[in-house]
Formats: structure tokens, sequence, C-alpha cells
């Protein structure tokens, strides 16, 4: 079916319940409000809700935006940033998935591209599944960017010309701006490009200790130690960086094969019914039973 939009949002009621008759697909892009040098406070909302647009389309699915409030992180020692704890982001995100479902949209799609996010989205889809018997995904997008686009951002670019590094990805965010009409959101500045250690360096050995912000708890000591920015001097050069970012994103989205992965939802779902049938001491297959004798 044509639609105005794929952003729910955006949508009349009406528009959703004929979206719901031929199709149950919505992607959840779930963000941060943080400082991120010279960037806007909301990039990783952005960049995620821009890959999220562009899954929604290649799959025929929906995006439920405007999710910008949850965990940052170690960036909470900037002002800008909204700091919100991960066991209240599981709990409204688990809310919100459980709307979703009454709704009939049975296949969801959590993704991010902010490092902690897995410590929200990874508890709530899995008590999601004990509680309704339902299969959710969370997809962390830096782990698809390192994995089905590495060649894109590999490890050794890192380390032999990080600047060049620092412009994919920076482009990636200017990308999503445009994606969204909102590139000149984005301000041209040549401030906050730095090549120094983070302050937090000395204890990168226990932070490595688990994965991405799951080892310990601690804040930077200095708002650079965030996101150092590729300097955008001219808006001819702010433009330049969002049309690779552009690129970038498109492939990125080829690579996941989207409607490879909606169907192997559809699949496990299938799968999960026989499963709660031959096993009914599960907690998905308890809950449902209580449910359905209520």
């Amino acid at each position: 079916m044509e639609l105005r939009s794929r952003f729910l949002p955006k949508l009349l009621n009406s528009e959703v319940e004929a979206y719901l008759e031929n199709n149950d697909i919505i992607i959840v892009p779930v963000g941060t409000v943080e400082m991120h040098g010279g960037l806007p406070l909301d990039c990783e909302t952005v960049i995620s809700e821009a890959v999220a647009l562009k899954m929604a389309e290649a799959c025929d699915g929906l995006v439920l935006s405007g999710l910008p409030y949850f965990y940052a992180g170690a960036t909470a020692s900037g002002r800008g940033t909204t700091q919100v704890s991960i066991r209240q982001g599981i709990d409204y995100l688990g809310a919100i998935a459980r709307s979703l479902l009454r709704q009939g949209f049975r296949r969801q799609i959590y993704i991010s591209l902010h490092g902690p996010a897995h410590m929200t989205c990874s508890p709530m889809v899995r008590d999601f599944f004990d509680e309704t018997g339902v299969p959710i995904l969370y997809m962390d997008m830096t782990m698809q960017m390192f994995g089905a686009a590495r060649d894109l951002f590999s490890a050794e670019d890192m380390q032999k010309n990080p600047l060049g590094f620092m412009e994919k990805l920076d482009g990636m965010f200017l990308g999503a701006y445009d994606i969204l009409g909102r590139l000149e959101d984005v301000p041209l500045t040549t401030e906050f490009f730095s090549m120094q250690p983070q302050t937090v360096a000395p204890f990168n050995r226990i932070f490595n200790l688990a994965y991405q912000s799951g080892s310990v708890g601690y804040c930077f000591g200095d708002p650079g130690d965030h996101a150092s920015t590729t300097p955008v001097p001219t808006a001819e050069r702010r433009q330049e960086l969002a049309q690779e970012g552009r690129r970038l994103i498109d492939e990125l989205v080829k690579r996941i094969d989207v409607p490879a992965v909606v169907e192997s939802l559809a699949q496990l779902r299938a799968f999960e019914e026989d499963v709660m049938e031959r096993f009914p001491w599960m907690p998905a297959a308890c809950h449902r039973k209580d449910s359905e004798n209520k």
C-alpha cells in the first residue's frame, strides 16, 4: 500500500489500521541526548531514526520515532546530557513494546547506534519473550558496522588513518541529518577536533573486561573525551560529508538484508510456538496460559 510516511506518528490512525491489515513490522530507533563534540546533542537519535527509515523502506515497515531519552553513559559529565537510568529505560521501552504488540505489530525490531544501548534493549527483548512468547529483535548497529560492513569501518582503518575513520563516521551522522531534512541543524565548526588521549585512558584495561560500557561505572573527565568531530568549516564540506554518509548508510542497510531479517523473525515465531507447546513449563508458555485463564 502507498504510505504518506513511514513514521507512525505522522500517519492517521486509519492509515495505521490499513497498514496492519497487510503487514506487522515496526522498527523502533532508541536514541540519546548527550554531548557529542561538534554535533547536536540528538545526533545518535537522528542517525538511528535515519537508519530505521531506510530499513523500513526495505521491508515495508513503519518506524516508531521520538525516543531520544535513554541511558547515555559516561557522557553524564556534560550538562547537555540527559541521563536516564538503565532500569527506567528498560521499563519504559518494555511498556512501548507491549503496546505495539497489542496494536498488532508482531515483528518489532529495536535498533541503536549508541554503544551502551544494549544494556537497555537486550534485557527488554529477553524479558518480553518470557512474558509474551513473542520474539522481538534488538540490532546493535555498531556491531553491524564492524560485522556486515567491516570492510567499510575496519579496525585497520582506525589505527592507520583515524581521521579517515572519523570522517566516515561523522559523515554518517551528517548523512542522517540530511535524510531527515535537518542538515542545517549541524553547525559549521572546526573547534571540536582533537587527537588527544581520553582522560579515562589509564582505565582502559578494566573498561575492556566486558562489552561496551558494561564493565564498570565511570564518567568522562573532559567534554573532549567523547566524539572528537571532523572539521566542518563550510556548507559545501558539510554537504560533501553528508553525501558520503548517505552512501554508507544505504550500503550498511543493504548488507543487513532487512527483508531476510523480518522473514527470520516470522519463522522464529512459528518455531517458538511449537517449542512452547512441547515445553509448557517455559516462562513464556506459563505466562500465556495464565493470561488465557484470566
